[in-house]
């Protein structure tokens, strides 16, 4: 299996969306797969917070 490039990634999201789609619902798919894929790499990196750890963060607020 080949591994999907970003563009690659993008095109599929959009893709997914119906022919009728606005503009910002196409800028919102990719804003939120930058988000997962921006998470996926802080993970990966073991830069994430447990989640009891946010969970107890959002206690405090």
């Amino acid at each position: 299996m080949q591994a999907h490039t970003i563009k690659q990634e993008a095109l599929d999201a959009i893709q997914q969306l119906p022919d009728d789609a606005s503009t910002e619902q196409i800028m919102y798919r990719l804003y939120v797969l930058e988000n997962i894929r921006r998470g996926q790499q802080d993970a990966a990196k073991g830069d994430s917070q447990a989640a009891e750890e946010l969970l107890k963060d959002i206690q405090t607020w």
